[in-house]
């Protein structure tokens, strides 16, 4: 739908640059167009965020240490300050601008093509992983 709005609107655009032309030739026009980015893994996101914690930035899991929105532990949190030198704060996982980050920054490392295996990534190892995965894909 939106890429056959698009291509409307610049197939409009172009009539009128014509139109314009032939009404003032001396008229010099051009246009800008700006695109909206492309963001490969919002669906994901969206359906982790769900499976983890239903979108709660502040949950709290007593028993995995796992905190914010994405469910973030401290041993994740330690592994990505040390690989990007950055120096997240344990806090810091309540702020879902960063949570999404450190999340982004392991699904890159799958590549976006591969949900399944960065959501399996994700929760970790074992056969709670196929589980995991079913939930995550019942809301993709």
């Amino acid at each position: 739908m939106k890429k056959y709005l698009f291509l409307k609107s610049i197939l409009i655009i172009l009539l009128l640059s014509i139109a314009l032309r032939s009404m003032a030739p001396e008229i010099k026009a051009f246009f800008i167009f700006t695109s909206e980015p492309i963001k490969p893994y919002d669906r994901l996101i969206k359906a982790v965020v769900h499976v983890e914690s239903r979108g709660d930035t502040l949950a709290y899991n007593l028993i995995e240490e796992a905190a914010g929105a994405f469910q973030i532990r401290p041993i994740r949190l330690r592994d990505y300050n040390q690989r990007t030198n950055k120096n997240y704060k344990l806090k810091d996982r309540y702020n879902f601008r960063i949570s999404k980050e450190i999340f982004l920054y392991y699904a890159m490392l799958v590549g976006f093509s591969d949900y399944e295996k960065i959501a399996k990534d994700w929760n970790g190892s074992g056969k709670e992983t196929l589980q995991y995965w079913e939930k995550v894909k019942l809301q993709l």
